[in-house]
């Protein structure tokens, strides 16, 4: 995934953190920090305020992640391939490869999350109690009583009530939330269609989005919206929820129908059957003049005797100063066949599609027994979708 990187393995899933993350730990960080605790506790030191707000900011993420990881292990049971678990700016996000293969592993994977982070939240919230002595919950005055919690019991009592708030958030009915895709689980059982099951489920989620940014508008201008209340920050921030969400929906039901249309289709029906090959001792002004300015390829690969050695594209050109086109051989400036991933020709389409995307990269070279048999083209997909598209779309995908 593009502008993340990776903090470990749990599970064998890759753990990425996506660099917006680093925007809301601030965000929340800041909040807990300059606002909440102070406000909690008056007497306590700046020392030990920051400190008990980047341990809860920590503790917010950790159950962020766990809520993902209950995602994935359920995936993982009904037997999809879940390469990995992304945190970015709205939460989490688990890369599983296909859909899951009945509206009862749609249901349980998508219910787990929200019952994840509910029980998270009441354990919080029972150790907070524990380590105040019960006083936080039976007190007559809440606020006094939160002004004696210790630390451990600050942290404990502001992220049982969050994750709650996260699991009764996440079961809204509307695509691409948890409860959205509970929505479509249970509407694919049904009607037995997926594709319609996704088609209301998103739209449940457009309406849930737009209603979002509205109420963040008005809260912009200073309208008063129950339970959200009013202000420039709040409201911007929940119309940037909403056009997320708005954007999720959309492409989550875009990505089904393609994956309906290409279900029976593999990589040779698509891939180009004899691209352009260049030897590893060519120049790199060769290669310009003879190959990348007169043909549609933006990637070469590099071949010796139909053995792929590796992949030459536009990038590796523009990174090399033109007074040393001369100079450099291709094979200098080349990405090695052993950093590339390749696809074979009976491969389907659908998991070359999806490796294309999270790759990040424009094509993939297609080998047989060891030989380079052709280029699949992320332009070459687009092509095919564009021809494929016409009045019966919905009728083949159904």
């Amino acid at each position: 995934m593009t502008g993340s990187f990776e903090v470990g393995h749990i599970f064998g899933i890759r753990i990425a953190l996506d660099w917006s993350v680093a925007i809301i730990f601030l965000l929340v960080l800041f909040q807990l920090g300059a606002v909440l605790f102070p406000y909690w506790h008056p007497d306590w030191p700046p020392v030990l305020i920051w400190s008990v707000a980047l341990g809860t900011a920590l503790v917010f993420f950790v159950s962020i992640l766990v809520h993902e990881l209950a995602h994935a292990l359920v995936g993982k049971a009904y037997g999809m391939r879940v390469r990995s678990i992304t945190l970015f700016i709205f939460g989490g996000i688990a890369n599983i490869e296909r859909d899951p293969p009945s509206a009862k592993a749609e249901v349980m994977m998508a219910i787990v999350g929200p019952i994840t982070s509910f029980v998270m939240g009441v354990v919080f919230i029972v150790l907070a109690a524990w380590f105040s002595n019960s006083a936080w919950m039976s007190a007559e005055n809440p606020m006094e009583a939160i002004g004696n919690l210790g630390p451990v019991a600050t942290l404990l009592a502001w992220v049982g009530p969050i994750n709650i708030l996260l699991a009764v958030f996440n079961m809204i009915p509307g695509f691409p939330l948890d409860g959205g895709r509970v929505l479509r689980g249970l509407l694919w059982w049904l009607t037995g269609n997926l594709v319609r099951a996704t088609r209301i489920a998103a739209t449940a989620g457009q309406v849930l989005a737009w209603s979002l940014i509205l109420a963040g508008l008005a809260m912009a201008f200073g309208v008063p919206v129950p339970f959200f209340g009013r202000g420039l920050a709040g409201g911007l921030w929940l119309v940037l929820i909403g056009w997320f969400l708005s954007a999720a929906a959309r492409a989550s039901y875009q990505q089904v129908l393609v994956d309906r249309l290409l279900e029976d289709v593999q990589v040779r029906d698509l891939m180009l059957s004899h691209p352009q090959i260049v030897s590893p001792e060519m120049t790199v002004q060769n290669l310009v003049d003879r190959y990348m300015m007169r043909s549609d390829q933006r990637a070469f690969p590099v071949v010796d005797e139909d053995r792929l050695l590796g992949l030459v594209c536009l990038e590796d050109v523009r990174r090399l100063s033109r007074g040393m086109w001369e100079k450099k051989r291709v094979s200098e400036i080349m990405t090695p066949a052993g950093r590339i991933e390749t696809v074979e020709p009976d491969d389907g389409a659908v998991e070359a599609v999806r490796r294309l995307s999270r790759l990040d990269v424009a094509q993939i070279p297609v080998v047989e027994r060891g030989r380079l048999v052709g280029l699949f083209r992320r332009q070459d997909f687009m092509r095919w979708i564009e021809l494929s598209a016409t009045r019966d779309w919905e009728h083949k995908t159904a």
